[in-house]
């Protein structure tokens, strides 16, 4: 079997287990230029031409390193769009709280719209209004942006919408609200009292309270138009735009059908492929774990394992969100001890180790291929030079070739 691995696959074999694979339908890949301007021609809404004048001032935000979106592709349609000048066009990358990208990575993501693109500073966001989490216990949330998002006429977007652990599906508002926004609403969405919500949970966009909140503060900040594609391991299954409600939930169904998997019973081991880039760093990869235990239904038996293959060229990671993760597992002596701990709040940026904390009361996390070990088994985690290291023999093993493109449903 072939898992992804940086740049290409990692053939692993396991002789001596009852092996499963979980393999998506995957879908009809599509060609991304071809698919973005058929939605732009179709639109979720007024057409984007309609929404500004000639002289008004455009900020385009786009997702950074940590997406596989074809930004390149979309923001190309969109300026192409725009019944405006070029330079009238601000391209913001929104980076949450993870790292700035590189001029060679702004030029090999954004192709010849590079020369527009400003990484966002969280720090520097400005204040534009409040939204109203449907939660119980948290009150009014400032809302604050980049600047350029602020003074622009028109905000539109990019995004790739996947499963997303918390959002149900990323993608839609979320590129603008938390890419381009601050701690403020990061804290909100990202702390133990909206992530203990039922309704938040890998999939579900509707009665999410997550994504509701995430919605509302685009309804105040924008993207006034996104234009949005999903994926497969096969590549580009679609693309939507206009108003980012409709969009995201056009798309969620869209991958839905494709990435869906039923699996019966449980494993002792469920070996987790990560995709590029994904498997950069350890804040990114260990999503793959918790998609697998926290998602519609966890295959791994009590006491059992997920084996996660991943290279880790950046360890932890290097961005905020990426250092605070770190930081609390770190400091952490158990799995049940950070996740109490956690309970009581923290810094935006660890809500990750706070999930997978979750994750980890369930099973343990194996770590395997990466070039950072210590880094790994200084996270309470697992290092392991090969899967074959880190499954036993005789297990019946579920093997999930890209975990991150996977939706477990129950059988």
């Amino acid at each position: 079997m072939d898992l992804p691995f940086g740049d290409g696959t990692l053939s692993i074999d396991l002789p001596d287990c009852d092996v499963t694979v979980a393999t998506p339908a995957g879908g009809e890949p599509v060609d991304p230029r071809t698919a973005a301007e058929a939605a732009v021609a179709d639109p979720h809404g007024p057409p984007l031409a309609s929404l500004a004048d000639p002289g008004d001032e455009v900020a385009a935000v786009v997702t950074d390193v940590t997406r596989a979106t074809p930004d390149d592709v979309l923001l190309d349609v969109l300026v192409e769009e725009l019944p405006v000048a070029r330079d009238q066009v601000t391209v913001v990358v929104g980076l949450g709280l993870h790292r700035p990208m590189t001029d060679a990575e702004l030029r090999d993501g954004l192709g010849d719209d590079a020369d527009l693109a400003v990484n966002h500073d969280p720090d520097a966001a400005v204040r534009v209004g409040t939204v109203e989490p449907p939660v119980d216990g948290l009150g009014p949330c400032p809302v604050e942006v980049h600047p350029a998002v602020a003074d622009a006429d028109l905000v539109v977007s990019t995004g790739m919408v996947e499963p997303h652990q918390y959002a149900g599906f990323s993608g839609g508002a979320k590129t603008v609200a938390i890419g381009a926004g601050s701690e403020s609403l990061i804290r909100a969405t990202h702390g133990p009292a909206m992530l203990a919500e039922p309704g938040v949970r890998l999939g579900r966009v509707d009665d999410n309270p997550f994504r509701e909140t995430v919605d509302r503060a685009g309804d105040l900040v924008g993207p006034d138009y996104c234009l949005n594609v999903t994926k497969a391991p096969v590549g580009v299954l679609g693309a939507s735009a206009g108003r980012p409600r409709a969009v995201v939930r056009d798309l969620a169904a869209t991958a839905r059908e494709a990435l869906s998997v039923p699996v019966d019973g449980t494993y002792d081991a469920v070996v987790a492929g990560v995709a590029p880039p994904k498997d950069a760093n350890l804040y990114q990869a260990s999503r793959a774990a918790t998609y697998v235990v926290l998602g519609d239904h966890n295959p791994v038996r009590s006491g059992g394992r997920v084996v996660l293959p991943a290279r880790l060229p950046e360890g932890a990671g290097e961005g905020t969100g990426e250092r605070r993760f770190s930081r609390r597992l770190r400091a952490a002596s158990t799995p049940e001890a950070l996740y109490e701990s956690m309970r009581e709040g923290y810094e935006p940026g660890a809500q990750r180790a706070f999930v997978l904390a979750r994750c980890l009361r369930e099973a343990d996390v194996y770590v395997t291929n990466s070039e950072h070990p210590e880094v790994v088994g200084d996270c309470l985690l697992i290092a392991r030079p090969t899967v074959d290291d880190a499954v036993e023999p005789g297990s019946r093993v579920l093997v999930v070739p890209d975990a991150l493109d996977t939706l477990l449903v129950r059988g």
